[in-house]
């Protein structure tokens, strides 16, 4: 396994086996891209924010659904990681893989773990990815296994 630079980013949609839309390269990172937040809900509020600003109050979850639509070929996995600047102001992320084979938008799970409100923007940046190159590609995809995801559009709490 390796982790694909900016370069084989670049190449792998070049060659039209990974897809990220819209992509923006001021997003692209060395190692990654950062998702954009497309939509914002607090489930136990029954709020939603699909532009603008909504504050996420003191020890509260919430769910972001990134701007972005991902196309993952059967030789590419994905890790999901926290931006920094959103972890020094107390909030912690739960995330997990992005299986080969996955197509669609990313809910990712968040909470506010400090005493203070937090203001988040529909457009700032939340998280990045990391794709990660397998050693081989998967025999049968995420589509082909459970799928319960695949081609999920905005936050997608429970299927």
């Amino acid at each position: 396994m390796c982790i694909l630079s900016d370069r084989e980013i670049i190449r792998e949609m070049a060659a039209g086996r990974l897809g990220i839309e819209p992509f923006r390269e001021e997003n692209l990172t060395p190692n990654g891209y950062d998702v954009t937040i497309g939509e914002i809900v607090i489930p136990d509020e029954d709020r939603r924010a699909t532009s603008g600003a909504i504050r996420i109050p003191p020890l509260t979850r919430f769910a972001v659904g990134t701007l972005e639509f991902f196309r993952f070929p059967a030789h590419i996995s994905g890790q999901i990681w926290i931006r920094t600047t959103w972890a020094r102001r107390g909030i912690i992320g739960g995330f997990g893989k992005i299986d080969a084979g996955y197509r669609g938008t990313l809910t990712l799970m968040g909470f506010n773990s400090s005493r203070k409100e937090v203001e988040m923007h529909v457009g700032d940046t939340f998280a990045q990815v990391i794709f990660i190159k397998m050693c081989s590609s998967a025999e049968k995809e995420y589509g082909e296994r459970s799928g319960n995801y695949l081609d999920s559009r905005g936050v997608v709490l429970e299927r």
